[in-house]
């Protein structure tokens, strides 16, 4: 036991200095690309470091495996070389029991990650595309979706409008039990128009059985006006409403299945975010995966020989696994293969060939 903690503490400390290395080069690099990005806003030192900041968390953990693999192979390669897996090997402990404490430790490591630094990172990455849309031009997202429907939000110099809907077709230019507000300059509300549907044409919203209110009015329903169709001019386009879609990686694990429910029931494809969830779920599997195959390349003693092809190859197979995985989640999300099985195939495949390598090279 106190042999297993001593491998455990020593891949947690690898993995943290090689992440915290990975840390650093992104946020300079990162800093660099703000400044570039909004040279013509003139941002100062403080503002590209910290739109870097909000940024680099996302993709560090983008490439989480990757370092794992890396202080993996760091871990057995430092073993090998000062004699403690030969030591080990000696006392009569097999290399499949010296392997359980790294990749056990990868997967308890896998599941702080999905459950605490996932909606971290998912806080920093709305943060950070709210600033940077801001500093690009002025706008935020316009659409939302919750368990109460659809929301979109559109604005002009005479104000803003705001726009509920039951559900909508796949590109959120359709609408259905729709519920339009207005705000005058001052945040007041002006207008409140109820309609039985909403179609997107160029410049406007036709909406069909309509009713509309005038709030300023002291008994607005005394002037309610129902008509059969209403026009209300708009600047979004299909475009901008698909890209008003938060992305998967943007929403926390914890709350990923009530946007599901509320995209499907919206009337939505949530497939992607589906694809995404069990993914998500599958990470401390394919951590786990990444210490077996460093270890089937590595754990050997330092004399045979041959360390440098054996550290390039397992870094082979570690990248070709993580593309693979990649593959597999866009496969997921095309509909070409089934959700789990997009997302939990890579890593499991991964997980059992490395143990077959191992057996192999152990038990001949």
């Amino acid at each position: 036991m106190i042999l297993s903690f001593y491998l455990a503490r020593r891949f947690l400390r690898m993995f943290a200095r090689v992440f915290f290395i990975f840390f650093g080069i992104l946020l300079l690099i990162d800093m660099l690309d703000q400044i570039r990005r909004f040279s013509d806003d003139s941002i100062g030192i403080l503002r590209a470091l910290e739109l870097a900041l909000l940024h680099v968390p996302s993709s560090l953990y983008t490439i989480l495996p990757l370092i794992l693999i890396l202080a993996a192979i760091a871990l057995f390669l430092g073993l090998a070389r000062s004699s403690e897996l030969v030591v080990m090997r000696g006392a009569g402990r097999a290399g499949l029991r010296i392997l359980a404490a790294p990749a056990i430790a990868a997967l308890l490591l896998g599941m702080v990650i999905v459950a605490v630094l996932n909606p971290i990172v998912a806080a920093t990455s709305n943060r950070y595309d709210a600033l940077s849309s801001r500093l690009a031009n002025g706008t935020s997202q316009v659409l939302s979706v919750s368990g109460t429907g659809l929301w979109l939000r559109q604005g002009d110099d005479e104000g803003q409008t705001v726009i509920r809907a039951d559900r909508a077709n796949a590109n959120g230019t359709v609408l259905t039990g729709v519920t339009v507000l207005t705000f005058n300059t001052e945040g007041q509300l002006a207008t409140r128009i109820a309609a039985r549907t909403a179609r997107l044409m160029p410049g406007e919203w036709q909406l069909t059985d309509a009713k509309r209110w005038t709030m300023d009015e002291r008994v607005p329903e005394a002037s309610a006006r129902i008509s059969g169709t209403l026009t209300l001019p708009s600047d979004l386009t299909p475009d901008t409403i698909r890209d008003g879609f938060r992305a998967p990686s943007d929403i926390p694990i914890w709350e990923l299945p009530a946007y599901i429910r509320g995209l499907e029931t919206a009337g939505f494809q949530a497939r992607e975010h589906r694809v995404w969830f069990q993914s998500e779920l599958s990470l401390p599997v394919f951590l786990a995966a990444m210490v077996l195959i460093a270890a089937g390349f590595t754990m050997r003693h330092a004399r045979l020989g041959n360390t440098g092809n054996k550290v390039l190859l397992a870094l082979l197979v570690g990248f070709g696994v993580f593309f693979l995985r990649s593959f597999a989640q866009v496969l997921g999300e095309n509909g070409q293969l089934p959700v789990v099985l997009a997302a939990w195939i890579p890593p499991l495949a991964a997980v059992l060939a490395s143990l077959g390598l191992l057996l192999h090279l152990e038990d001949g």
